[in-house]
């Protein structure tokens, strides 16, 4: 046909809506997608590859395979929540969250930065918790009290909610790791749970091929954890934690991913090709 556009109309009243190109079935357009909290391709949604990424909001390092077509927004900043940097945006423009959002970003600080005593943690993190709790109308202390006693993970969800629910994945040198991390008030539990998480994490090494599958299960109350691993043991004898059993680690006074366990899983690779 030698027309160009052709109308699209509401089929109730026939009224016009808009116009659409022979281009655009050619090309359709793509789903427009923000990236926030990671900034690789591999943690992202299914799909990401055919959509256009606009902008990355994140905190942790830049790695992976992320390629775009045209310029983006990429925010990173060195802070302990992905929260912290969204609730900034919302200041610098002027604008304040509604209650109910500054309350969801609440939950995003405290929970990645365990109540602002993470290794992690900046004084902007501090200053964005301030804030966003005056605007929720919570007590940041009270309110990170009821949110990690709200409800255990070891206790009552299945070994692949608690392995999934924080899980991602890394690529390290050509190295695929998978690290999860749940987050509890005491490790009330887990021994009952250590079989079946050791099995799942198996499970996901042998579906996704990875050379390291492990859990961080963290007493944010002791700051101490326990890591649960599989993998090559030529890696896992390189972890620098006290190894009490053939999957499982000792690791006091670990609670960060980005900026404990993930470094030291970094240097046990190194250490394993050595």
């Amino acid at each position: 046909s030698p027309q160009d556009l052709f109308p699209v109309v509401e089929v109730a009243t026939r009224r016009l809506m808009g116009v659409f190109s022979k281009s655009d079935l050619v090309d359709p357009p793509r789903t427009l997608l923000s990236l926030v909290d990671h900034n690789e391709f591999s943690q992202a949604v299914k799909g990401v590859e055919e959509a256009k990424v606009v902008e990355i909001l994140d905190h942790h390092r830049l790695s992976g395979d992320l390629v775009t077509r045209d310029p983006v927004r990429f925010i990173n900043e060195p802070v302990g929540s992905s929260s912290t940097i969204v609730a900034r945006r919302f200041r610098e423009k002027g604008l304040q969250p509604e209650a109910a959002v500054a309350l969801c970003l609440c939950a995003g600080l405290v929970s990645d930065t365990l109540n602002l005593t993470s290794p992690t943690t900046t004084e902007v993190d501090s200053d964005m918790l301030l804030w966003l709790s005056g605007l929720a109308g919570v007590d940041p202390d009270e309110f990170a009290e009821a949110f990690f006693a709200s409800g255990s993970l070891l206790l009552h969800a299945d070994a692949q909610a608690i392995v999934g629910t924080d899980r991602k994945e890394f690529n390290e040198d050509g190295v695929f790791l998978s690290l999860s991390q749940v987050e509890e008030t005491s490790f009330k539990g887990l021994s009952k749970r250590k079989e079946e998480l050791v099995e799942e994490l198996g499970r996901l090494r042998h579906e996704h091929r990875y050379e390291l599958c492990a859990i961080l299960v963290t007493d944010i109350r002791r700051h101490d954890s326990v890591l649960l691993a599989v993998g090559r043991e030529e890696l896992l004898c390189k972890l620098p934690f006290g190894r009490s059993g053939v999957n499982e680690f000792s690791a006091p006074g670990v609670v960060s991913r980005k900026k404990q366990l993930f470094p030291a899983v970094c240097e046990a690779i190194r250490l394993s090709f050595d």
